[in-house]
């Protein structure tokens, strides 16, 4: 019992903490329609700038400086590049993404090199936050979790109840009469490119202490995310809010449990070749994720919170 209650409340942590990730790629994709390739890439740079602040300045300047140059860098991508390349097209923008992820992973390896750097936790965060049946949960994972929900109140904030909520709103679907209003849509573009990418730094100085830092950290969180982003639903914070909570859970979960699939596959009457009954639940949670993005095409295409494109 208490192993699986500290699991959950991982998986809620790593779930939130994918949310963060995946909100500014939603964010980006609502406003501009194209999906950032390189989305993952400033998350890894993010971890990265990140950790060179903390080692000279703390960890607690590195929470804003780190946001604050990467999402710079996103603006200065979307003002130079996107936004020349937009009048052709959303492949065009889609495969202009795709080699500035590959440009910001060898600037990465030239700045900080090959080999992995490990973030450590600050004093203050360090240790256990409390304990359930004996088992702990760590006052880090707390704080990263209070984060993403801090971060999560703020989007809410700022998207449905302010000004600027509303002329972003507007401006997704009528973008022309927002700009005949006198709002500048082309700077509205890039301001919510450099929230988005900054969302996405935010969560790689935080997630940096959880996980390895290194050049391919960006593949390999990277397709999670779009997974996320594909379950949830193209466009739809909430759904990528229950999507990150689901693929966070159900993955912690798979790695912690010791059940073979051929005990299961007992269970349910569907007996496995003994080759595949003698693998365990945790050497195939790495594919679940995408057996739940396969699931998610073949039952419900458009996500769980998408927008079918005959609704439209």
């Amino acid at each position: 019992m208490q192993s699986f209650v500290i699991n959950l409340l991982n998986g809620v942590s790593y779930g939130l903490l994918l949310f963060m990730l995946s909100a500014g790629l939603t964010l980006i994709f609502s406003m501009l329609g194209v999906l950032n390739f390189a989305h993952a890439s400033f998350y890894m740079l993010g971890a990265y700038v990140g950790f060179s602040v903390a080692a000279r300045a703390g960890f607690w300047s590195a929470l804003v400086v780190a946001p604050l140059v990467v999402g710079l860098s996103g603006a200065a991508m979307e003002r130079w590049l996107l936004r020349r390349v937009r009048p052709h097209g959303h492949l065009a923008e889609l495969l202009s993404t795709f080699g500035a992820a590959y440009l910001i992973g060898e600037a990465v390896k030239l700045v900080w090199g090959l080999p992995a750097l490990a973030a450590h936790v600050p004093p203050a965060l360090d240790g256990p936050l409390f304990t359930v049946y004996g088992a702990a949960f760590s006052r880090y994972r707390a704080f990263a979790m209070a984060i993403s929900i801090a971060m999560l109140a703020a989007l809410y904030a700022l998207l449905r109840t302010s000004k600027t909520g509303l002329i972003i709103r507007a401006a997704l679907t009528h973008a022309s009469a927002v700009e005949a209003l006198g709002h500048n849509v082309p700077r509205v573009f890039t301001q919510v490119f450099a929230a988005g990418t900054a969302l996405a730094a935010l969560a790689g100085v935080i997630g940096a202490p959880l996980f390895v830092i290194e050049p391919a950290m960006a593949e390999s969180v990277g397709s999670i995310v779009f997974v996320v982003v594909v379950i949830g639903g193209l466009g739809s914070l909430g759904g990528a809010l229950v999507a990150s909570l689901v693929v966070g859970c159900v993955q912690t979960l798979a790695v912690a449990s010791d059940a073979s699939l051929g005990a299961l596959a007992v269970r349910i009457g569907q007996p496995l070749p003994p080759e595949w009954a003698a693998l365990s639940v945790a050497q195939v949670a790495p594919l679940v994720p995408y057996l739940l993005l396969v699931a998610m095409l073949a039952l419900r295409p458009h996500g769980l919170f998408g927008q079918r494109e005959d609704d439209a």
